[in-house]
């Protein structure tokens, strides 16, 4: 089932049969999901190889009678057009500075059947952040070195006996990591390869006796500030900004 398809259905769901009608002529809401996965495509800015930063402000923009049918269906069409953003972005690995808001305007600059979206990302320099998942737990990892093994004495302990008391470490500066076995009985694997030391790309997977280590490179939790364009921001980041 594609994205719009699941939109649907999960309108279907949330808006009561009676508003059916309400939406026979004029902008349909399944337009509006349409309209904020292009403005996140549009406005996506490569910051590095692998964080593309897109925008999670996202206001709608309504022709008065059009934005009159989607007020009377609630906070339900809301929630699913929030819920499409984050699932496009998810789909594309696109990344957020903040958390995600949409939200519809009357304008009455626009006739009836039209509409437009402006976006904006949240102010102020995007930090990152690497973390490893083990088990479903999600450690940060500080600035240097990182170790990880069996032992108490390792930054992150792990539960498993086909690893040394102090197996791996992971080396990162804030932008880029790297993996490094300390001389482990049982070997280190990076993505199903054995490796000594290695770079260490997001979304990739160290392995330590059975243990698997998924690192991956997050945005840190952007404080609430004034938005700026989103062009803006990405100007900002590109000028010397953090990554």
């Amino acid at each position: 089932m594609g994205l719009l398809d699941s939109f649907e259905k999960g309108l279907e769901r949330a808006v009561n049969g009676a508003f059916a009608k309400t939406f026979r002529s004029g902008i349909q809401p399944i337009e509006i999901a349409s309209a904020l996965r292009s403005e996140l495509d549009k406005k996506a800015a490569v910051v590095s190889r692998d964080r593309i930063l897109v925008p999670n402000t996202l206001v709608v923009q309504l022709a008065p009678a059009d934005a009159e049918k989607m007020d009377a269906v609630g906070p339900a069409l809301i929630g699913e057009l929030t819920e499409i953003v984050r699932t496009h972005a998810a789909s594309q690995r696109y990344s957020f500075a903040g958390p995600v808001s949409v939200t519809l305007q009357h304008d009455e600059r626009l006739s009836t059947g039209t509409l437009r979206v402006n976006s904006s990302t949240a102010a102020g320099t995007v930090s990152w952040r690497g973390v490893v998942d083990i088990a479903g737990t999600r450690h940060p990892l500080r600035k240097g070195r990182t170790v990880i093994g069996r032992g108490s004495d390792a930054d992150i302990t792990v539960a498993d006996s086909g690893t040394s008391r102090k197996h791996v470490e992971i080396l990162w500066d804030g932008e880029r990591a790297m993996v490094r076995d300390l001389g482990s009985t049982n070997g280190t694997k990076l993505d199903g390869q054995p490796v000594s030391q290695a770079p260490l790309p997001t979304e990739s997977t160290v392995t330590i006796g059975r243990t698997d280590i998924v690192f991956r490179v997050v945005p840190q939790a952007v404080p609430a500030k004034p938005v700026i364009p989103a062009a803006d921001a990405a100007t900002r980041l590109f000028d010397g900004g953090a990554r």
